[in-house]
């Protein structure tokens, strides 16, 4: 059973929450990639971000978006396209429509991936221009309800670099506890993508009907 979608309106307009498709591989990608370029630097390496990263999210976010998985869940955050109006012209519409299917945000579920912490949000990314929006928490708030409704536990957790105070202030505010304190893993297990040794911190919810909606 695949979410359903559903739409919200946050301070940057409305919001529809749906499903990522195989289509979406590319731009969650490149998503993906400008956040570890402008939020990971210091943790990894400039020469790793500054690589060719593209090319390696694109690989991982094809592979994941083609294979249906009850376990594992994304979810995608685009602008509803607005009523055009009638005095509208045939270009300036078709340009609208363009501009309101961009993906601005996604969220990625593994559901039950540890039997103490319950279902892990494995990433949460929102482009820049759109945070403080309501995006973030629109993502945040359909991945703990997916959680609550198919893990076999509520528990939900979710691991954020120690260097990443603003996204530690933003799992706060929905209600997450710091628990735990451990070293970050290299990207694909190679050491020399890590600038030294990089702190994390697990963030987590006993129950993930408890996330609660930013005010």
């Amino acid at each position: 059973m695949r979410p359903t979608p559903f739409c919200v309106h946050s301070t940057a307009g409305a919001m529809r929450f749906r499903p990522a498709l195989t289509s979406d591989a590319p731009a969650v990608a490149a998503l993906h990639a400008d956040s570890w370029r402008r939020y990971y630097r210091g943790a990894y390496a400039d020469a790793y971000l500054d690589g060719d990263i593209d090319a390696d999210r694109v690989a991982v976010w094809s592979a994941r978006l083609a294979v249906a998985d009850l376990h594992r869940v994304t979810l995608v955050a685009e602008p509803e396209p607005a009523e055009q109006a009638g005095a509208a012209d045939e270009s300036d519409t078709r340009h609208m429509a363009v501009a309101a299917s961009a993906l601005v945000g996604f969220v990625h579920l593994v559901v039950d991936d540890d039997r103490r912490w319950g279902s892990l949000i494995d990433n949460l990314h929102v482009v820049t221009a759109r945070h403080r929006g309501g995006v973030g928490s629109g993502l945040i708030m359909r991945a703990a309800e997916v959680a609550a409704e198919r893990g076999a536990t509520p528990a939900l957790y979710l691991w954020v670099q120690e260097q990443n105070a603003a996204a530690q202030a933003f799992y706060a505010a929905h209600g997450g506890q710091v628990v735990e304190r451990a070293s970050i893993s290299a990207p694909g297990g190679v050491p020399g993508r890590l600038n030294g040794n990089p702190r994390k911190l697990r963030i987590a919810w006993p129950d993930a009907r408890a996330v609660v909606r930013q005010r």
